[in-house]
């Protein structure tokens, strides 16, 4: 049975964005969804799939505290341009069994909000994206 302890907690989760900490980042996503095809076979009822390709996607969600992603972005949509940055993942729980970082290279922004608020609520920006490679640069090996 495992320690509960030892269960990773999100409150130890780190972000970068091309070297630069991102503080207000309070929560985050990475991961591989399988592109499937349908494979119908003769002699039985069931159908099943074969992975034909993969899409990687996630999100980060922040607190507005400053105009990082809009700058970011907008920049690069002025610039009638294509750039794709890095992501770095960490996960540092001090009771785990060790720490996870993960990269994320390849990492295309899907939309930049401008603005989105409300009243008598903090501010947040959701921040999907699509990436085309990944690294694990550290893993929490099996006790």
């Amino acid at each position: 049975m495992v320690e509960t302890k030892r269960i990773c907690n999100g409150t130890f989760g780190e972000i970068w964005l091309d070297g630069d900490y991102v503080g207000e980042c309070y929560k985050a996503q990475g991961k591989v969804e399988f592109n499937k095809e349908e494979i119908k076979q003769c002699g039985t009822w069931w159908t099943d799939n074969k992975i034909v390709g993969c899409t990687g996607k996630g999100s980060l969600t922040l607190y507005k505290v400053n105009t990082r992603m809009g700058i970011k972005i907008a920049q690069m949509i002025k610039n009638k341009q294509d750039v794709r940055f890095t992501v770095i993942s960490k996960l540092a729980d001090p009771d785990a069994f060790g720490a996870e970082r993960v990269s994320l290279s390849g990492v295309s922004f899907d939309d930049l909000t401008l603005f989105d608020w409300e009243a008598q609520k903090p501010g947040e920006t959701e921040c999907p994206f699509t990436f085309t490679g990944y690294e694990y640069l550290d893993q929490i090996k099996p006790q």
